[in-house]
């Protein structure tokens, strides 16, 4: 009966900390993505920062990613950018990749 729990109890910290990773990378993702689109809205230095950090909080509005691409989509219209949908989602994805090796190399 002791060894059930303790494997339970292993399955759920397991569970936790690959939770708490995608967190991470998912934060991190949007990070480099927020820097990535700053970039192509003409944000340079602190204006850059704050973009970046406006796109992480933008992730806080819904489960997934829509919310954030929504705001990317969004701030590229209004600016002219012309970056097509699958250019946005397809750096994204990878983004997501960098965001996920950064945080097993950290």
């Amino acid at each position: 009966m002791s060894s059930m729990k303790d494997r339970e109890e292993g399955f759920e910290r397991k569970f936790a900390l690959d939770e708490e990773q995608r967190f991470r990378a998912t934060a991190r993702r949007n990070k480099l993505l927020g820097l990535w689109a700053a970039e192509k809205l003409g944000k340079t230095g602190e204006a850059a920062d704050a973009y970046a950090k406006e796109v992480v909080v933008a992730d806080l509005e819904e489960a997934g990613d829509e919310d954030v691409f929504r705001k990317i989509r969004r701030d590229f219209d209004v600016a002219g950018v012309a970056q097509t949908d699958h250019q946005i989602r397809r750096t994204m994805e990878e983004l997501m990749t960098t965001a996920v090796e950064q945080i097993k190399n950290a």
